[in-house]
């Protein structure tokens, strides 16, 4: 149907709505400059009732298994400009207007108008529109029209992303982050006129439409791996996520962890759906990347002592894991094996909503410790527990989700991966599936390490410095998107089988033959009994905690001197810092990691003060592409002594071009 024919309260209506008002949510504040904090208010009021109505839309889509197709009447010469709004949108649509829309109250306490006068109406004009550049995205089927959103999304989180220009280091992951998504961009230009050059239209052709064994269709999976892979954070294309997310604003850095990432993984999903029966070599290279990220992306989160740059390589495992998940169900499409597609892109679309919620959730946290201790670092934390029970209890109520365990929503995601690798890698066809089993454990494990050392060093133990002393609950602003998020992530790990069912129509929309002939629910029987069980474990806990408080009370109190070691006094010097937990890992995989030690001297018997130092560099960035950067630029500097300003040199230069050229053509 034609877009004027959407109306307001249709679903598709209701999602444009949300999305028109979402880019429209800033301009108040950058009309209102000389009313501080109005435009901000009326923005976090915009984003809200954008997020209902977004949210309202999306799920009636989903729950009806509906799809809405329109056309745009353009004049551009790209052929008719068709947009839809499938169940697999509707699905990305979820995390996008949620979390925009947390984000948007959270800033109100974390980033406010009176104190960030002049950086709050960019940055609340910007979000805006990266969250509706974001909407808009995943319902364009134009490849043209879809650069063109992919552009304004980029830019925006650019815009975002610098919000404290004035800090170096801030200017400095901004440049990087350009020049990584322009250049995934530009494999996104070649793969869509591939693309063009295969159907003769921009338009986005239908599923399972087009042949996978022609040989353009194996660089058009190339290039997207390469351009969405870039958005996505996979390695070795994450170059730009660790240094953005560690320097964007808390809340920026939960949309672009928790949302925007998925946007590379919508692409790669959206055009391997084009095509039926992709070669089985799609699967194990997805299968292979998504590992890669996962394992390393985890060793480096444990190495890490900024507590947003943790977090930040920690997306980059997720992400990985999501994509070993879209790569078992290519294998299973390859193999024509329907139990592995499923349990694939179950857990990997699963996997993308449950990293939509507790990353968020982790990101905002880090913000409230930041704004309470004035540090990024997590070794000058410690003791918050105490001053910030709230917070602390939210904090590990996410730390509990992404290391996958139950009863939380991280485990019921990899728990479908996990049936896969262990239901199908006995048969003939995928027996090296076995492996991804104890490689999901692994990543699992390392995980564990990693969120114990966080939430360990920084709410634990005693106050390391004096502004962790001073650490205190934010206000309601910020605490409750947390909630939300904390509450959204008990609901779905104990409640399996409604996201599962919400996943259905989505898995249908991208592997069309399995509608009607499969039944999604049947291939993961035990679901019910994981909401059994985690519900047993939360009453059991909750059980255990009023008993345990009950006798404490009860008991008679009692002082007395503890063994100490041989001091008399405890002191925050004495306790493990985030680098001495993460000591043995670094060890371990020092030959990945590569850590840069200044290890002191201490001469004689009685030596001199003397200061080590440690740091983890981004190996890929600061080892080898930036010293390639600067080979190239030196051996191109020959080319500026050329540039001599003087019209009669250039002038003798195209000369001297002209006889070349004659004397070549004869």
């Amino acid at each position: 149907m034609d877009v004027s024919a959407v109306g307001m309260t249709d679903p598709a209506g209701l999602i444009f709505t949300a999305a028109a008002l979402a880019g429209l949510s800033g301009l108040p504040g950058l009309l209102l400059r000389h009313t501080v904090g109005l435009g901000q208010k009326i923005a976090t009021l915009a984003l809200t009732l954008s997020g209902l109505l977004g949210l309202s839309g999306a799920l009636t889509l989903i729950i009806h298994e509906r799809t809405e197709t329109f056309t745009i009447n353009w004049t551009l010469p790209f052929g008719p400009c068709e947009m839809a709004i499938d169940p697999l949108s509707a699905l990305f649509l979820l995390p996008i207007f949620l979390i925009s829309a947390c984000g948007a109250v959270f800033a109100v306490g974390y980033w406010p108008a009176t104190h960030n006068r002049a950086t709050e109406p960019k940055l609340t004009f910007f979000f805006g529109l990266l969250s509706a550049s974001m909407a808009l995205l995943v319902t364009t089927r134009n490849g043209v029209l879809f650069l063109m959103v992919w552009e304004v999304m980029a830019l925006s989180a650019y815009f975002t992303l610098i919000a404290e220009h004035e800090n170096r280091e801030v200017r400095k992951a901004g440049i990087v982050y350009l020049v990584a998504t322009h250049t995934g961009t530009l494999a996104l230009f070649v793969m869509f006129a591939l693309l063009r050059g295969t159907t003769h239209s921009f338009q986005f052709p239908a599923s399972n439409s087009l042949p996978a064994a022609a040989f353009p269709a194996a660089v058009i999976f190339v290039t997207a791996l390469f351009g969405f892979g870039v958005k996505a954070g996979l390695m070795p294309f994450h170059i730009w996520l660790p240094a953005a997310h560690a320097n964007a604003p808390s809340h920026i850095s939960a949309v672009m962890s928790g949302v925007m990432l998925k946007m590379g993984i919508y692409g790669i999903i959206r055009i391997i759906s084009f095509y039926h029966t992709p070669p089985l070599w799609w699967g194990i290279l997805l299968l292979a990347a998504g590992s890669v990220s996962a394992l390393l992306g985890i060793i480096f989160a444990i190495t890490q002592r900024d507590i947003k740059r943790l977090l930040a390589c920690s997306s980059i495992e997720n992400i990985g894991i999501i994509t070993i998940g879209v790569g078992v169900a290519v294998i299973g499409q390859a193999t024509h094996n329907p139990t592995l597609l499923v349990l694939g892109m179950a857990g990997a679309l699963l996997h993308m909503l449950n990293h939509s919620l507790f990353k968020p959730l982790l990101f905002l946290g880090a913000g409230t410790l930041i704004h309470a201790t004035g540090t990024r670092q997590i070794d000058r934390m410690g003791g918050l527990a105490r001053p910030m029970p709230v917070t602390s209890l939210f904090f590990l109520t996410g730390i509990v989700a992404i290391c996958g365990l139950p009863p939380l929503n991280g485990f019921v995601s990899e728990f479908l991966l996990y049936l896969g690798f262990f239901s199908e890698a006995r048969t003939a066809a995928v027996p090296y599936l076995a492996m991804g089993a104890p490689l999901l454990a692994l990543i699992g494990g390392l995980a564990v390490i990693c969120f114990v050392k966080l939430y360990g060093v920084a709410f634990l133990g005693l106050p390391r410095t004096a502004e962790a002393e001073k650490g205190h609950e934010p206000g309601w602003q910020m605490l409750a998107p947390m909630g939300v998020l904390a509450l959204l992530c008990v609901s779905a790990g104990l409640l399996p089988q409604v996201m599962v069912n919400l996943l259905r129509p989505a898995l249908f929309t991208w592997a069309p033959e399995l509608a009607g002939k499969y039944d999604v629910i049947a291939a993961v029987p035990p679901l019910r009994w994981l909401t059994i069980a985690g519900g047993g474990v939360l009453l059991l806990a909750g059980a255990l905690s009023v008993v345990l408080r009950k006798r404490l009370r009860s008991a008679p109190v009692a002082g007395g001197g503890t063994w100490g070691c041989g001091y008399l006094r405890p002191a925050s010097s004495m306790q493990y810092t985030a680098s001495s937990f993460g000591d043995t890992a670094v060890n371990l995989f020092g030959g990945v990691i590569r850590p840069r030690c200044a290890n002191p001297v201490l001469p004689g018997y009685f030596p001199r003060p003397e200061v080590f130092a440690s740091n983890v560099s981004e190996t890929l960035l600061e080892q080898m592409i930036l010293p390639l950067f600067r080979v190239t630029g030196e051996v191109f500097s020959f080319l500026r002594r050329l540039q001599l300003g003087k019209v009669h040199i250039y002038m003798l230069y195209i000369f001297v071009t002209l006889v070349l050229l004659l004397i070549w053509a004869y």
